[in-house]
């Protein structure tokens, strides 16, 4: 199965993403993509660089990061699923009001043309505030799905909730297959 693998700029969890990439990436011809910021920030988590050259490693290809190297994977059908793993608050506002104006939301919008499943890993420190109404909006769309998650602070931070990664292979197969895993909420 062709895979996007797309990544967003929630960068304390590339920790936990990246070795779920390896391990899709042995059954999968992964395509690692990557936002404006995953692709250009550093932090004290890594640099942008170490990031993109660990993408290709395990997956085998460069990543895309530029909106024109994304645009034609819905015309040319190049992907049977698309993950979004991390998917940031910011990421979850554009695909719900549908603006395709980075390299994730735009490889999503492509994608979703061809009436394919997108997989959403969130993780972000407004899901229960701001970002709830843009969850709750992609829940109700056809074509995406969502990794189980749950509030990863709840007295520090009391809004803040993360997919649980190590759910993503068995939320794929679920996502094939048309079906949301359960439960959603952790």
């Amino acid at each position: 199965m062709n895979v996007g693998f797309a990544m967003c700029g929630s960068f304390c969890t590339y920790a936990q993403v990246f070795p779920i990439m390896e391990e899709l990436a042995k059954q999968h011809h992964l395509i690692p993509i990557f936002s404006f910021a995953s692709a250009s920030i550093d932090s004290r988590f890594g640099s942008a660089l170490e990031h993109l050259k660990k993408a290709e490693t395990i997956c085998g290809c460069a990543p895309l990061y530029s909106i024109e190297a994304v645009e034609p994977i819905g015309p040319q059908k190049l992907l049977d699923a698309l993950i979004i793993a991390p998917c940031t608050g910011n990421t979850l506002a554009k695909l719900a009001h549908s603006i395709a104006d980075t390299p994730v939301t735009m490889a999503a919008k492509s994608h979703l043309r061809n009436g394919r499943p997108v997989l959403v890993a969130v993780s972000t420190n407004d899901a229960l505030a701001g970002a709830a109404e843009n969850i709750g909006k992609l829940m109700s769309r056809k074509h995406y799905y969502f990794v189980p998650f749950s509030q990863d602070d709840s007295v520090r931070k009391p809004t803040s909730m993360v997919a649980d990664f190590s759910r993503i292979p068995q939320a794929l197969e679920a996502a094939v297959n048309g079906q949301q895993i359960q439960p959603v909420l952790l």
